[in-house]
C-alpha cells in the first residue's frame, strides 16, 4: 500500500513526471507541451497538479466526439465483456464487418465499394499505395509538397515536409514523385501547380506509369491548406484521362472536421480510394482504406490486412462514433463552430499584424505568423504563442513547412463557452507573446 501511495505522488507533479520521461523515452517521440495529462473529458483536460486545460488540439484531430464520450466508453465497456481480439484473418466478428459496410456507404452511397480496416493513417496510407499498384500494374506515385501521411518509411517518403520527418531515415523507397501545393499566401497558383504536373509527366514519369495520385482536400501538418474545387477537379480530369487513381487521405478532415463527413465531399469530385483514421476511433487506434470494388479487389488473399487492424474494442468505438455524429448532428455543429471561431480569428487578424492569414474549412481553422517586418514565417513567434497560451489553460499545436502556423482542432462536442474562452486565452496568448496591449 505504501509503494501504490508513493507512486501516487511520484506522478502527481509534471515536473516529476517529465523526469522520469526523460530517462525512458528517446528525445524522437517529441511532446509538445510540458504537461502530464491523467484524465479529460469532452474538450477538458485536467494534468497531473489538478490544473485544466482547454483541448484545442483533441489528440491531433482524433477526438472529433470529445474525450470520453459516454456512448463510446459504453459500447467499447459492452465489447470487452464480448472479444477485444480474434484478429479477422483468423475468423471474422460482426462489428468488422458492420463498420466496413458503414464506411463503404458513406463513401460510395449505393455504388460498389468496399473498405479494409487497419490500425494507424500510415498503414492505411501504405494500404492504400499497395491497392493502387495492385489494381493498375503500375507503380509511380505522386504525392505534394507540405503534405503528410505518416511517418513509417513509405508514408514519410511521401510526405513534403524534411525536418523533422526525413532526417537521415532513407534511403527512402523509390518511384515517388512529388508537386507543389496551391499556397495563394506564398505565391503557389493553381495553374503553376498544373503545369508543373504536366513538366512531370513530360520529363520524369509517364502518366501511363503512374498508379495514383495522393492528396490531403485540405493539408493538415502542411499549414491547413485547403484545395480549391477547382484545383481538385482538374486533378480528377488529369486522372481520369489516364487511368491514375485518385487518393484522398482524409485521415486528419474526415468524420465532420471540415463540416461534412469527408472533406472531399465540398470539392464535387469522387476519388477512386479514400483514407480514413484518427476521429475513426474516437481516442482508439483504428484506420481504413474505403475504394470501389473492383480496385479494392485487386490484391490476392492474404495481401491486405494486420494482426490488429479492425480490431473488435476500435471496431466497437467507431461505430458509437458514427452514430454519434449522425444523432448529434455534429456535422451541423461543426459548421456552426467554424464559423464562429473563423470571425473570431479574423478579428484576431485586425488586431495583430503578426497574423498573416485565417484559412481553414470548417472546424479545421488555422492562423499563419509572420514576421511583421519582413513578411516571412515566424516560426519564433508562432511558439511563444503557444507557449503564452499553455500557460493560459489552452493546448494549440503548429503545423506548416516553416512551423509558423497555429492551427485549431477542439472536438466537435466544444460549447459555445468554451470556444469564447480559448478565444479570450489565445488573444492574451497573442498580446504577452507580441508586447501588444490586449
Amino acid at each position: 500500500m505504501q509503494n501504490i501511495m508513493a507512486e501516487q505522488q511520484t506522478y502527481s507533479d509534471n515536473a516529476v513526471t517529465l523526469a522520469m520521461r526523460e530517462q525512458n523515452v528517446p528525445r524522437g517521440v517529441l511532446t509538445a507541451h510540458p504537461l502530464v495529462i491523467e484524465r479529460a473529458q469532452g474538450s477538458e483536460v485536467w494534468d497531473v497538479a489538478g490544473h485544466r486545460y482547454l483541448d484545442f488540439v483533441g489528440g491531433i484531430g482524433v477526438l472529433n466526439v470529445g474525450h470520453n464520450h459516454p456512448v463510446v466508453v459504453s459500447a467499447v465497456t459492452r465489447q470487452l465483456g464480448l472479444v477485444s481480439h480474434v484478429c479477422f484473418q483468423v475468423v471474422a466478428y460482426p462489428g468488422y464487418i458492420q463498420l466496413a459496410q458503414r464506411l463503404k456507404q458513406l463513401v460510395g452511397g449505393e455504388e460498389a465499394y468496399k473498405s479494409v480496416l487497419f490500425t494507424s493513417g500510415a498503414e492505411a496510407v501504405e494500404n492504400a499505395v499497395k491497392i493502387a499498384r495492385a489494381s493498375t500494374q503500375r507503380s509511380g506515385i505522386i504525392a505534394f509538397d507540405g503534405a503528410f501521411h505518416g511517418r513509417t518509411l513509405l508514408a514519410v517518403t511521401l510526405t513534403g515536409m524534411s525536418t523533422p520527418y526525413k532526417q537521415n531515415f532513407g534511403p527512402f523507397p523509390g518511384d515517388i514523385y512529388r508537386l507543389p501545393f496551391p499556397n495563394p499566401l506564398h505565391d503557389v497558383t493553381e495553374v503553376a501547380c498544373l503545369k508543373a504536373l504536366d513538366q512531370l509527366f513530360a520529363a520524369q514519369i509517364q502518366p501511363e506509369r503512374v498508379a495514383a495520385i495522393i492528396i490531403e482536400p485540405v493539408q493538415g501538418d502542411g499549414g491547413f491548406l485547403p484545395a480549391s474545387p477547382a484545383f481538385m477537379q482538374a486533378l480528377r480530369r488529369i486522372t481520369e484521362q489516364h487511368g491514375i487513381l485518385l487518393i484522398c487521405d482524409e485521415v486528419q478532415t474526415g468524420f465532420g472536421r471540415t463540416g461534412k463527413m469527408f472533406a472531399f465531399e465540398h470539392l464535387n469530385i469522387k476519388p477512386d480510394l479514400v483514407t480514413v483514421a484518427k476521429s475513426l476511433g474516437g481516442g482508439l487506434p483504428i484506420s481504413g482504406v474505403i475504394g470501389k470494388a473492383a480496385i479494392m479487389d485487386a490484391p490476392t488473399p492474404g495481401g491486405l490486412g494486420g494482426t490488429y487492424g479492425g480490431n473488435a474494442l476500435a471496431c466497437a468505438a467507431a461505430l458509437a462514433v458514427l452514430d454519434l455524429l449522425e444523432k448529434d448532428n455534429l456535422l451541423d455543429r461543426a459548421r456552426q463552430l467554424g464559423e464562429q471561431l473563423n470571425a473570431r480569428l479574423h478579428l484576431l487578424a485586425g488586431k495583430y499584424a503578426c497574423i498573416g492569414e485565417v484559412r481553414g474549412v470548417g472546424f479545421m481553422q488555422a492562423v499563419e505568423i509572420l514576421d511583421v517586418e519582413t513578411g516571412h514565417p515566424d516560426a519564433v513567434l508562432a511558439q511563444k504563442i503557444l507557449d503564452n497560451a499553455c500557460l493560459g489553460g489552452l493546448l494549440l499545436l503548429k503545423c506548416g513547412l516553416h512551423r509558423n502556423t497555429i492551427r485549431f482542432l477542439a472536438p466537435l462536442v466544444t460549447t459555445d463557452s468554451q470556444l469564447a474562452e480559448a478565444l479570450q486565452i489565445f488573444d492574451l496568448a497573442l498580446a504577452r507573446a507580441t508586447h501588444c496591449p490586449g
